[in-house]
């Protein structure tokens, strides 16, 4: 009989298949309610309570893997990945998918791995849980830095009025609205739609790599970890749904509230997905933060460039981010 994932026969991978090998060590933290799975770069500086603490938060489809060229280049911080609720190792409860929770995992990470407080560094929808992160649990927020993640009321803003933006974000998102079937199509044929999502929006110089190679399997492996499409597509639902409830206006109106942290935004300048509008329209909720054009870069400046990235992320981590 055929199976969910498009046809294929074989079992779905097991969540182990997230446990790659590297100069990091796989942790299993337990924050606000849940198991979180959580990588931590190796150091052979001082002990990890002594350092200041680094959260990267990934973004739509991927899982920790994605901040592989960070958790090897950053230094003089404790360094963490982690697969967002839903994704990869980490728990899948059926809700949760919302601004507010998220920032509470968040929050609740940082306390759990032993720290008052971080610099969060977030992709997408992971920059999106920075920016809630820090506007509501302001204590346990360091610094945000952002990739392709504009501050949801400017990516909102953008998208609702300029047609290039719109057009850019709102037909997938749409898409994802509709049960079930979404989670087929991400799945089916061994994650082939995946893939396809990726290299429309990465540039082609990374996708002629090994690394894109390598990545783009990883990634189309655990899209299909039991449960993990269903949630990943949970936090594009919410997005959009919550716009018509009263929690949504909530968030939105909360989301507005001046922020107290430094922030860094960097975007690919042939990012195709997250265009420069939004980006523009983010300086009025954090006017003082900085922002950097990666140039040659997609919606993956971190995968695509990381040499380029993690020197950004350095410079501002020494900051004080």
């Amino acid at each position: 009989m055929p199976s969910r994932h498009g046809g294929d026969s074989r079992p779905p991978p097991d969540p182990s298949v997230t446990r790659i090998e590297g100069p990091w060590r796989h942790l299993e933290v337990h924050a606000n309610g849940i198991r979180f799975h959580v990588v931590e770069a190796q150091s052979d500086e001082m002990s990890a309570a002594d350092r200041p603490l680094v959260i990267l938060l990934h973004g739509f489809g991927s899982f920790w893997w994605s901040w592989r060229h960070q958790l090897r280049g950053l230094r003089g911080a404790r360094v963490v990945a982690v697969d967002l609720r839903g994704y990869g190792g980490s728990d899948k409860p059926p809700r949760g998918y919302d601004g507010w929770t998220l920032a509470g995992d968040t929050a609740g990470l940082v306390r759990a791995l032993g720290h008052e407080s971080a610099t969060l560094v977030g992709h997408a929808d992971g920059g999106l849980v920075c920016w809630a992160t820090s506007v509501l649990h302001p204590r346990a927020v360091r610094a945000i830095a952002l990739v392709s993640s504009p501050h949801p009321v400017a990516l909102r803003a953008s998208a609702l009025t300029r047609r290039d933006q719109g057009l850019a974000l709102l037909p997938s998102m749409l898409r994802y609205q509709l049960p079930f079937w979404p989670e087929r199509a991400l799945t089916r044929g061994d994650a082939a739609d995946l893939e396809a999502l990726v290299r429309s929006r990465a540039s082609g110089r990374w996708q002629a790599t090994a690394d894109f190679a390598e990545t783009i399997g990883h990634m189309r492996r655990a899209i299909q970890i039991p449960s993990a499409a269903h949630s990943a597509l949970e936090y594009q639902r919410w997005a959009v749904r919550s716009q018509l409830r009263g929690e949504g206006l909530r968030f939105m109106r909360s989301m507005k509230r001046p922020l107290a942290v430094p922030v860094l935004h960097l975007r690919g300048d042939a990012d195709p997905y997250v265009l420069a509008d939004p980006v523009h329209r983010t300086q009025q909720f954090a006017p003082h933060g900085r922002y950097v054009s990666i140039s040659g870069a997609g919606h993956f400046a971190h995968e695509e460039e990381p040499e380029t990235v993690n020197e950004r992320l350095t410079q501002f981590l020494r900051q004080g981010g």
